[in-house]
């Protein structure tokens, strides 16, 4: 997603200016899609926040870059994390949104606003991240362009891969595994693919040592298991007839790579993540959810777990997702 604002962002350097953009390790995956001028630098944010030898060490390391900007694009930023490595630069300026609100840390977050030679009010709390990404991106440049669709440019685009058969791509796993529905939820998906299509279940190479619980899905014919790199699955998500996801990074590759993609959210994003608001959403990228009065809590749920997930994860219903899915199927693939 950030990806989509990052060209504005670059327009911030000097010419002949190098840009780097920090960014949590695994995020760091991602990077193929800031395009070969951007270098990206992944620091391991908990090992930041635990280990004062290694934060020290990577503090040098950025000082050591001398940057003359830097710009924090976090929202919800933390001070003994972000802000120690936003310190750690002493860049010449240092620019950066007002930090979302934060009980446990407002305290140091408002004293860490020396840290900021401008700062820019992005309200109200609750706003889809690209947009906020937006309003902060042409603040600073002070244009007012609109907030771009979740859609790669076409120059970005690989090609999409040559599957054999129609092909559907499952993506069951989660970094948050409360985000994640259930592998009989899963099960009952895969009985409801039409006949000649192939399935394909996405995921990271730990991701069925970690689920287990999913491992027979894997043992049905036509089904195969990729755990391909995200640079190197993009051909694949190209190519598919329907790619069914939980909220993940694969996900809204997917949907910025064109492939119709159905997204089986909780309702722990909405407003700020998904489903996205109706300016940037693509016709390819389609959401189910169950409404909650508790919504839009961004993770901090405040009802026990159902069976390992969300409760409005656990009570999304499979016949709803089934019947969805059958929809984008038969509708015409262009």
């Amino acid at each position: 997603m950030f990806s989509l604002i990052l060209p504005n962002l670059k327009g911030l350097a000097r010419a002949g200016e190098p840009v780097s953009v920090l960014m949590p390790s695994g995020t760091a995956k991602m990077s193929f899609l800031f395009g070969r001028d951007v270098e990206a630098i992944g620091v391991d944010y908990n090992r930041i926040a635990k280990d004062g030898g290694h934060r020290r060490a990577v503090g040098r390391q950025l000082y050591d870059r001398n940057f003359r900007l830097v710009v924090s694009t976090d929202y919800l930023r933390h001070p003994k994390r972000d802000e120690v490595l936003i310190r750690a630069c002493e860049a010449a300026e240092t620019i950066a949104m007002i930090a979302r609100p934060w009980e446990k840390y407002d305290r140091l977050l408002a004293r860490n606003r020396g840290l900021y030679d401008r700062l820019f009010d992005s309200s109200p709390p609750l706003l889809d991240k690209v947009i906020r990404w937006n309003r902060f991106a042409n603040w600073l440049s002070g244009e007012d362009t609109p907030a771009p669709a979740v859609r790669l440019p076409e120059d970005q685009l690989p090609a999409p891969a040559s599957l054999q058969a129609p092909t559907i791509i499952l993506v069951p796993f989660s970094a948050v595994p409360q985000k994640q529905s259930s592998a009989t939820l899963f099960e009952q998906i895969v009985d409801a693919v039409p006949e000649g299509h192939d399935i394909v279940v996405a995921g990271a190479p730990d991701d069925l040592e970690k689920n287990p619980v999913f491992r027979p899905l894997l043992e049905r014919p036509s089904i195969r298991y990729d755990s391909a790199t995200f640079e190197d699955l993009a051909p694949t998500l190209r190519a598919a007839r329907l790619v069914v996801s939980v909220d993940t990074a694969t996900m809204h590759l997917a949907v910025a790579l064109g492939a119709p993609t159905l997204c089986l959210a909780s309702a722990a994003y909405v407003d700020e993540i998904v489903p996205y608001a109706p300016e940037i959403a693509p016709p390819n990228a389609h959401f189910l959810y169950t409404p909650m009065d508790c919504q839009s809590c961004l993770g901090n749920c405040i009802h026990p777990p159902e069976d390992g997930m969300y409760p409005c994860v656990a009570q999304l219903e499979a016949d709803v997702v089934v019947q969805k899915m059958q929809e984008l199927l038969e509708a015409d693939p262009a």
